[in-house]
């Protein structure tokens, strides 16, 4: 006999559903999230199936692949299957006239898709502590470059607004550099800007560790004297504070991007692959933890070449050197 189990999952709580072979509704419940909702989840399998069970009996349908119930679930040897919440919602309008969506009706697509698609859906796969430590401080590593990334572009567009000579003076060294960030934090305004002496600039770029300092600190230093297009008092101080904010998160987010960039170093570096991975052309320490992250070292998860490339061309290896 074979067990079905659909699980609606929730911040604390999960919708479960089991079924049997025929599709038979068996029991539903509502288990709280934590030890003692996954034993009594535990208990319920128990009781349809009986002591004489084997765990590979139960194949568990559930829209998420990774978290400590997750872990739970492999750990007792079912057979877990992440099944995407945009599939669920197609399942469950070609199923249902409605296509209402509620917690039971989704733990009840969850069991028949795991019943009667489970050839088709994507098994949890069973990758080392190690593997799941990169995967973690690998995706943290680029959503912070994320992060960086959007504060940049709305540090940009304000002075635009307001003070684009500044977009001109740091176009060298960049809007999230060390020095741009310290001369836009002691003069985010135009005329607080151009009283910065030749000395000041360089000696922010001195401590950036730039290279041919005279030349570029007289090149920033004319460049935000350019007479130019204003705003009025008012509006020019608003955008002022408003990038002063940014500069300040840039800052921070450039400190947490390095730290974090080490972290992804240590824990690739401790993986028995990482020789493999850095073998390969174009690939270094931080791509190649990504590459490792996304696609596990589980060495079961792909039977074929042909099922690991599917995976990398629905987005699996863009994710990893984006």
């Amino acid at each position: 006999m074979l067990l079905f189990v659909g699980d609606d999952w929730a911040e604390d709580h999960h919708d479960v559903e089991l079924q049997d072979e025929s599709g038979r509704k068996l029991c539903t419940a509502r288990l709280e999230e934590g030890v003692s909702g996954i034993g009594r989840l535990h208990a319920l399998i128990g009781q349809q199936l009986g002591e004489d069970a084997s765990p590979d009996q139960v194949l568990v349908g559930i829209e998420t692949d990774r978290g400590p119930w997750v872990g739970a679930l492999v750990a007792a040897g079912y057979s877990v299957y992440a099944v995407n919440p945009r599939q669920v919602a197609r399942f469950r309008e070609r199923h249902r006239s409605s296509g209402a969506k509620s917690d039971t009706a989704d733990a009840h697509a969850l069991a028949e898709m795991v019943r009667t698609d489970s050839h088709q859906l994507r098994q949890v796969a069973g990758d080392s502590a190690q593997a799941e430590a990169v995967k973690v401080v690998a995706r943290a590593h680029q959503n912070l470059i994320w992060e960086r990334t959007r504060h940049t572009q709305r540090l940009r567009a304000a002075l635009r607004e307001y003070f684009p000579a500044a977009l001109d003076a740091f176009a060298d060294t960049g809007l999230t550099g060390a020095d741009t960030l310290e001369l836009l934090a002691r003069a985010a305004d135009p005329t607080a800007a151009a009283k910065l002496t030749i000395a000041q600039i360089s000696a922010a770029m001195k401590r950036a560790h730039r290279r041919n300092i005279a030349v570029k600190a007289t090149k920033i230093a004319a460049c935000l004297r350019t007479e130019e297009l204003g705003q009025p008092e008012p509006v020019t101080a608003a955008y002022a504070a408003a990038v002063r904010a940014e500069v300040a998160l840039l800052g921070a987010l450039n400190t947490q991007v390095k730290a974090m960039e080490a972290q992804v170093e240590a824990h690739f570096g401790r993986h028995p692959d990482v020789e493999i991975y850095l073998s390969q052309p174009g690939i270094g320490q931080i791509v190649g933890a990504r590459v490792l992250g996304e696609f596990g070292d589980d060495p079961d998860r792909y039977t074929t070449a042909k099922t690991r490339k599917n995976c990398e061309d629905h987005g699996v290896s863009s994710q990893a050197v984006a």
